[in-house]
C-alpha cells in the first residue's frame, strides 16, 4: 500500500489568484510546523511542487530519515493564467460567465491561457501512477497545493470534480489517503495537526 499524506504548503496571505505565480509561504509559525511533522511518519519519501511555497514548506518538513524526490512541476497548482494575480472581483467582472462556469461546472472549463480542472487533474494523475507503481509499500509526504490535493479526493472518491471542491483544504493541513492494487481509501481530509 502507498500512503499518501498531502501537505498543502504554508500561507501565503495573498488576497488575489495564485496559480503558477511563484509567491512565498510564511513558514515563521514554528510549533505548528513542529507540531505537524509530529504527525507525519519519520520514514517517508518527500516531493513537492517546484513552486517556492511547495518548495520551502517542504524544507521545513525534511528529515534525515525521509528521503527527498526532485521536485515536480506536475504537482503545480490550478494554471489560472490571465486570472493568476487578479482579485476575484475583477476575475468576474473581465470574464463574468467563464469564471463563473470555471468554478460552478469544473471539467474542462479552462481559465484564459491557463488550464481546466480536468488538464490539472490529468498531470497530477500521471505523478501519483508513477510513485504508486516505484514505491507499492511507501509513505509518501507530498507538498502542493489546494487544488493539486482536491484532484486525489476527487481520484480516492470516484467523484465528479464539484464534489471534490467541497472540500476545504487550509493551509498547513494534511489529507491522507492510500492506494493499493487500484483501490483508493480516504483516512482523513484537512486534519490541522
Amino acid at each position: 500500500m502507498t500512503t499518501w499524506h498531502w501537505v498543502r504548503h504554508g500561507p501565503t496571505h495573498e488576497k488575489n489568484f495564485v496559480g503558477w505565480r511563484d509567491v512565498p509561504a510564511d513558514l515563521s509559525d514554528a510549533p505548528r510546523l513542529a507540531r505537524l511533522n509530529l504527525h507525519l511518519p519519520d520514514d517517508a519519501l518527500l516531493i513537492s511542487s517546484d513552486l517556492i511555497r511547495a518548495v520551502h514548506t517542504a524544507d521545513a518538513l525534511a528529515l534525515p530519515t525521509r528521503r527527498r524526490l526532485p521536485h515536480d512541476p506536475n504537482l503545480r497548482e490550478l494554471h489560472f493564467g490571465a486570472w493568476d494575480g487578479m482579485h476575484f472581483s475583477d476575475v468576474a467582472a473581465r470574464d463574468p460567465d467563464l469564471s463563473r462556469a470555471y468554478w460552478e461546472t469544473p471539467g474542462d472549463v479552462v481559465a484564459p491561457g491557463g488550464e481546466s480542472w480536468n488538464q490539472t487533474k490529468a498531470r497530477v494523475d500521471r505523478v501519483v501512477a508513477r510513485i504508486n507503481e516505484a514505491h507499492p509499500q511507501a509513505h509518501v509526504i507530498a507538498v502542493a497545493h489546494f487544488g493539486v490535493i482536491l484532484t486525489q479526493v476527487q481520484q480516492a472518491q470516484g467523484s465528479g470534480p464539484l464534489e471534490a471542491m467541497a472540500y476545504k483544504i487550509d493551509n498547513l493541513s494534511v489529507t491522507h489517503l492510500a492506494h493499493e492494487s487500484g483501490t483508493w481509501q480516504i483516512n482523513e481530509i484537512n486534519r490541522t495537526p
